[in-house]
């Protein structure tokens, strides 16, 4: 077996390493070891970062279309769903826009929700009156029937 030397190849890669933690703090960025471990440590909070930051923005967006919904008299939620059934396709970063800038067009809109919002709890209430004289009207009909019964049983007595 021949021998390897690989002085220029770990050189390489210890410069490649500290090279990554330039800028980082005190040994981090002077010794091998220490930068191996913070740059892998910066690597893996970038990345987990990178999707934490799409959360943190979705999350912007909401609280912000929020805000706007309450100053037009509507939650966000019912406001969304409202939105889904008028098939608008605007996504929440577009709202969240549209929210900030135009508050006109977001006024329309919410104006638009709340038609529809308030038209579906119209025929909810409604639909609701109607189960209740149902039911009712069957605990009436139970009623009477549990009368008769008890005359059939005291008459068979």
């Amino acid at each position: 077996m021949s021998r390897v030397k690989r002085g220029n190849v770990l050189q390489k890669r210890h410069k490649k390493i500290l090279k990554y933690a330039k800028g980082f703090r005190g040994s981090k960025s002077k010794l091998f070891i220490a930068a191996q471990q913070a740059v892998m440590r910066a690597w893996r909070n970038s990345f987990a970062d990178r999707r934490k930051k799409k959360r943190d923005y979705r999350s912007l967006w909401i609280t912000r279309i929020n805000a706007a919904c309450r100053a037009n008299g509507l939650s966000y939620s019912k406001f969304i769903w409202a939105n889904e059934k008028l098939g608008v396709t605007l996504n929440r970063k577009v709202l969240a826009d549209v929210a900030i800038n135009d508050k006109e067009a977001f006024a329309a809109l919410a104006l638009q929700a709340k038609k529809l919002v308030d038209k579906t709890l119209a025929e909810k209430i409604e639909s609701d009156k109607k189960a209740h004289a149902d039911r009712e009207a069957r605990a009436a009909k139970k009623k009477e029937a549990d009368k008769a019964r008890e005359k059939t049983y005291a008459a068979h007595k």
